[in-house]
Parts: structure tokens; sequence; C-alpha cells
């Protein structure tokens, strides 16, 4: 008599505990996630402080600019560096296992394909979520506190507090773009290599094409877009609003993983 043996598939719950487990597992998860930390709240700290020890150094009209725009120093350049951060750990949270060969296990253990992406995202999109929010509010607490004999500001100003909050929203965003690209190029050197030319290259170039046509261009780009969102004032007469602006890269976002999706159930492991 032959005995069959039926193997329970893993719910979508269990999916999103197996994800969670690999990604808090992996040593470049907690490696970047201390690198965003040590940026955007020691390294900005730090600067922070290096200006205002500075402060009778400076022209009053440097003083008057520096006061007129303290996210600058506070959100504007940590979400600079740490969106480099946040790429090349979006794009390894799905390249990664295609490079270890270890993709290949997850879809013998759960066929759904799109189940599995559909885990990935959620739990990478939590983690940058929680971690963004966190670091951006840790970020201007401390700043705030280092420059409040010269510079005060605080999250009743407006805008401010829509910036603070729009950083993380950021990251969170760039960290599914980057994810939706990993799950393309399928290659992490690849994948991490068009996803920086793009924000460091491709975005800022196009800043040079003539005419009203590349200004659309330009303000049009995903990330160009997003950060939009953690600026608290915009020039006069803007092509986009700061929400428009996450709009438009959430936009592009959810372009790139519905590709990344019909990628991901079509292709072999």
């Amino acid at each position: 008599m032959t005995t069959i043996t039926a193997t329970r598939r893993a719910g979508f719950d269990g999916l999103l505990r197996s994800e969670w487990t690999k990604l808090r597992t992996v040593r470049s998860t907690t490696w970047s996630l201390a690198a965003m930390a040590a940026i955007s709240v020691g390294l900005m700290s730090f600067i922070a402080w290096v200006v205002m020890r500075q402060w009778n150094t400076f022209s009053p009209d440097d003083q008057a600019l520096m006061a007129a725009e303290p996210l600058q120093i506070i959100i504007d350049q940590p979400v600079f560096i740490s969106q480099l951060i946040v790429a090349v750990l979006g794009v390894m949270t799905v390249s990664a296992e295609y490079t270890t060969g270890m993709i290949r296990s997850t879809l013998q253990a759960q066929p759904r394909r799109l189940q599995v992406l559909a885990a990935k995202v959620v739990v990478f999109a939590v983690l940058m979520f929680v971690v963004g929010q966190l670091l951006s509010f840790a970020a201007f607490f401390a700043g705030r506190w280092i420059m409040s004999d010269h510079i005060p500001v605080d999250l009743d100003t407006p805008g401010v507090a829509r910036s603070v909050f729009g950083a993380g929203l950021f990251l969170t965003v760039l960290g599914l773009f980057s994810l939706a690209f990993g799950a393309i190029v399928r290659h992490t050197a690849g994948a991490i290599t068009g996803v920086l030319g793009l924000i460091l290259i491709v975005s800022n170039l196009t800043v040079l094409l003539p005419g009203s046509w590349g200004a659309h261009v330009h303000a049009w780009m995903p990330t160009n877009a997003g950060q939009l969102i953690f600026k608290p004032t915009l020039p006069p007469d803007p092509l986009l609003t700061q929400w428009q602006g996450l709009g438009v890269f959430a936009g592009w976002t959810v372009l790139l993983l519905a590709v990344a999706a019909y990628l991901f159930k079509t292709r072999d492991a």
C-alpha cells in the first residue's frame, strides 16, 4: 500500500514571518540600518554642532539663510546620504536570493510566486516606514536641540511636521522602488548600478534638457518628484506640489512593481 503524505503550504502569514526572518537575520540589513542611524542622527548632529560652534564667524546673510532653511541640515543632507543605503538594501532584499540560489528553495516551499513577492514588499515596506519615521523624528529633535541657541525650529512651524514625516515616507517609497529594480534585474551589482545611476546621474542630468519640456521631464523624474515631500517650501509656480511629487514617485514605484510581478511570475528562477 502506498502512503501519500500531504505537505501543507504556508499561508500568507507564514510567508510574512519567513520573509521577516530572512530580512532580519541577514548581516547586510543590520549594518545598513546601523549606517542609516549613524548618518541620520550621528553625522547630522556632528555637522549641526560644528556649524553652531562657528555661528559667529558667518556673515549676517549666511546666518539668515541658514535660519530660513534649518531642515537643510536636519533633514535634507541626512536623507541625501541615507537614500543610497536604502537603495542598496532594497535591491538586495530580492537580488541576494537569486545570487545565492535560495530563491529556488523559497519557490519550492511556496509556488504561488505573487504571494512571495507580495510578502517581500509588505515586510520591507513596514520595516522602512518604521525605521524611516524613527530616524527622521530622532534627527529632527536632535538637530533642534543642538541649534536651539541660534535657530529656533519647531514642529508647529508651517511645513516642518510634513517635511519630517515626509522624509520617512520618501525612504519607504525609495526602498520599494529599489526592491522592484532588484526583482527585475535579479543581479545585485547591475540593479544597484541602475538605481544609483538613476538617482545620482540621470535625474540630475535632466535639468540640462532645453525648454519647458525639459523642466517637466526633470520634475517628473522619480526621485526628483519624491524629494519634494520633505521640502518645507517650494519656489514660485512649482510644477508639482509636495504631495503631488510623492504621488508621482509612488506611481513610478507601482509601475516598476507591476513589471517586477509579471517577470517574477513568468521567468524561471
